[in-house]
């Protein structure tokens, strides 16, 4: 049977692009299909990733400049500088990432068609435009990668205005005095510091205790050491019971209730910031119409291959629910252009980094100290403190750890966590040595460069050796292993 196409992705974001462009390396034929009429990318290039990070990246610059050239005036940064100024700098970046985008789709030869698709049968895609036009495709393949939205909260309706959630947040046209942040997953810390940078007074309001559970605990105490000293005030175990304005007091109010004191508050702010949870944007697709199971929470179930239900339909991305990031998006996206293909491919891989984009960044890989001590593996571990480190002196930007989990009697590498400056990006040299099965030696035997903010490693590593030494081998013995 002749199709139109070899694949048709539904989904323009990390997972659809990247299968998009490892699809058209093989030769084959690929229809992309977004919903939006204007940008290509999805949340990833124009409600998420990018101007989340751009907005992050301009926070920073502002606050790297307030604390090396402080003013004598004492004034906030938010006296300073204006959210246009912000926005102006996200945009440029938006723009010229929409471009590149687009140049890449055009020159790999990926056709676009504009407009909501649904699925008629397994090879079958009906794009309805936005005059309510409809077009039906044909592929031997079809990917999902329809990504995911913002979890509405169930106590109070966000207005964009007053009440913001992570896609409104980025078009606000002022930097808020005081805002109250409700939710407590990666994205909230995110934005906290963000807003903590450019000097506005955030509350917190978590409704659970353990707060970034999958964090290491000596990183997470760190963490909220950097959060107390930038006056983030956060509440633990809390019940939202309603967000309205107070006329009055033009403000805006938002009481909780607090378990642990068993008491009611009410903090007034100016904004209120909902991060509650996503839901994948799996219905109305046609999936009703099909063998492909979705959970109770929407998500689309699949195998190791990607594979839904339907062998030739695949999902990838948020819509699946398992590793949500960009990152992880992209190599899911390839993945499952070689599943279709028939082409060699390898696994994710068992260590996947996570990274946070908070001011400062935090990022990790393998086992904790805590999960490694419970498998009952004999470990040590090796630290460095960023204030020992030159660059970090040079950049005043001082606060943050590097520590290094790893098996006493031979020095393997078992797991790295970071907090502090470019954490994000040091952390992939950890996941090389781990990946090849590497030991700490390699950080004492090779040159790192200096000034820099990877002589964390080996400060980390000869730190570790030394507790090993003084655990009762002799330092031979151990530079032998």
């Amino acid at each position: 049977m002749a199709f139109d196409y070899d694949v048709i992705i539904l989904g323009s974001g990390p997972a659809g692009f990247s299968c998009a462009m490892q699809s058209t390396k093989f030769d084959k034929k690929v229809l992309m299909v977004e919903v939006d009429n204007e940008n290509i990318g999805g949340t990833w290039l124009n409600k998420g990733t990018v101007p989340s990070k751009a907005l992050r990246e301009a926070a920073n610059l502002i606050l790297n400049f307030h604390t090396q050239f402080n003013d004598e005036k004492g004034r906030k940064p938010y006296q300073k500088f204006r959210m246009e100024e912000l926005l102006h700098y996200k945009m440029s970046i938006l723009d010229s990432k929409n471009k590149k985008v687009k140049t890449d789709l055009i020159k790999n030869e990926v056709e676009t068609a504009r407009g909501f698709g649904k699925i008629i049968d397994e090879h079958t895609v009906q794009v309805t435009n936005q005059l309510k036009q409809t077009t039906t495709h044909t592929a031997e393949h079809i990917l999902i990668a329809t990504g995911s939205s913002p979890k509405s909260p169930e106590n109070f309706e966000v207005n964009n205005t007053t009440i913001m959630d992570y896609d409104s947040i980025l078009d606000m046209t002022h930097i808020p005095r005081r805002m109250v942040i409700v939710g407590s997953g990666v994205i909230a810390f995110e934005f906290a510091t963000i807003f903590a940078a450019l000097g506005t007074r955030i509350t917190i309001l978590s409704g659970t205790d353990d707060m970034l559970p999958f964090l290491d605990k000596e990183i997470k105490d760190e963490l909220l050491k950097i959060l107390s000293k930038k006056n983030i005030q956060i509440f633990r175990e809390t019940t939202v019971k309603h967000v309205e304005a107070n006329e009055l007091r033009t403000c805006m109010e938002v009481a909780f209730h607090h378990k642990s004191t068993n008491r009611r508050h009410v903090s007034e702010t100016d904004h209120v910031l909902y991060i509650g949870g996503k839901l994948p944007n799996s219905a109305n697709i046609g999936l009703e119409n099909m063998n492909i199971d979705v959970t109770d929470n929407g998500m689309i179930v699949v195998n190791e291959n990607f594979q839904t239900g339907v062998p030739n339909i695949y999902a990838v991305g948020d819509v699946i629910g398992q590793q949500s990031s960009a990152a992880v998006s992209f190599v899911e996206g390839r993945l499952a252009a070689c599943n279709m293909f028939e082409m060699k491919n390898d696994s994710l891989g068992a260590d996947i980094p996570y990274g946070i984009y908070s001011i400062p960044e935090i990022s990790g890989i393998g086992l904790t100290e805590i999960k490694a001590r419970e498998l009952g593996i004999d470990v040590t571990i090796g630290r460095a403190h960023f204030e020992n480190l030159t660059q970090a002196d040079i950049q005043h930007d001082t606060d943050g750890i590097l520590k290094l989990v790893f098996r006493t009697d031979n020095l393997k590498l078992l797991g790295v966590h970071i907090i502090g400056g470019q954490a994000t990006d040091l952390i992939h040299l950890g996941q090389c040595v781990m990946a090849t099965g590497g030991t700490i030696k390699y950080f004492l035997d090779h040159v790192l460069n200096y000034p820099t903010y990877s002589e964390a490693y080996r400060i980390a590593a000869f730190n570790g050796v030394n507790r090993v030494y003084k655990a009762g081998v002799k330092y031979k013995k151990i530079l032998e292993r």
